[in-house]
């Protein structure tokens, strides 16, 4: 199952367009992202374009939150956890990073390394988002979108982070974060990306799991009494 938890989404005749070049690229599951000012709005079509493709391609949504404020995290989250099945802080400033990684109801801290010079990540935010089962994305558009040195410095950041997923083990996601049909690639593509800056096969596809597995974690999340542990109804 190839997930991709970050398409930027718009209206629903272009979330039609975009989700139609996933499926004949050979994705099997995509969220739409959007952020806390679009999420109601959005939720009003979702059924519709869930309803449109059936079983042909899985669809869901992202809550993306951006903010400077770390306040605005936990008021978005008490708002739509019940509502969505990914909820993503985009990160960048340490604040937001180690905020994102110390709420365990936040599911992905995105791009930690946003317009920084570092990775975004320590020893100290990487023990967090274990303890908290916060994934860390890294996001192919930004290296789609970027040049020269400031491209060889995300590669640098991607680096960084991978080092710290191989010694402390927290859910590492990839996503494409396409904006239009142009920015698509097939998971074949991402993954020969990905595996040019260092990720092996097994770790790409682990990644792709782990996407997987916050959206089945959040599906459950009102029978989840404790981390691993999840009510079972008796039908005796």
């Amino acid at each position: 199952m190839f997930f991709d938890l970050n398409v930027k989404g718009r209206d629903l005749d272009y979330n039609i367009e975009l989700a139609n070049h996933s499926k004949r690229y050979g994705w099997t599951h995509i969220n739409f992202s959007y952020s806390q000012d679009d999420f109601k709005e959005a939720l009003e079509v979702k059924e519709e374009l869930q309803n449109h493709f059936d079983n042909e391609i899985a669809i869901d949504y992202t809550l993306e939150i951006k903010t400077d404020n770390v306040n605005d995290i936990g008021k978005a989250v008490n708002k739509y956890r019940k509502k969505c099945n990914c909820i993503s802080v985009v990160g960048g400033d340490l604040k937001i990073n180690r905020a994102s990684c110390e709420n365990v109801r936040v599911d992905v801290l995105s791009r930690p390394y946003l317009k920084r010079y570092d990775s975004g990540l320590n020893h100290v935010l990487a023990k967090e988002a274990v303890k908290n089962n916060v994934a860390i994305e890294l996001c192919f558009k930004d290296i789609l979108s970027s040049y020269l040195s400031y491209r060889s410095k995300i590669l640098s950041n991607f680096k960084d982070i991978y080092a710290l997923h191989r010694k402390f083990g927290f859910p590492l996601i990839l996503s494409s974060r396409a904006k239009s049909i142009f920015d698509i690639k097939s998971p074949n593509d991402i993954r020969a990306f990905f595996k040019s800056t260092g990720l092996t096969d097994e770790e790409f596809l682990k990644a792709m799991n782990s996407s997987g597995e916050i959206l089945e974690f959040n599906r459950n999340r009102h029978n989840m009494i404790l981390r691993g542990v999840r009510r079972i109804d008796d039908e005796a």
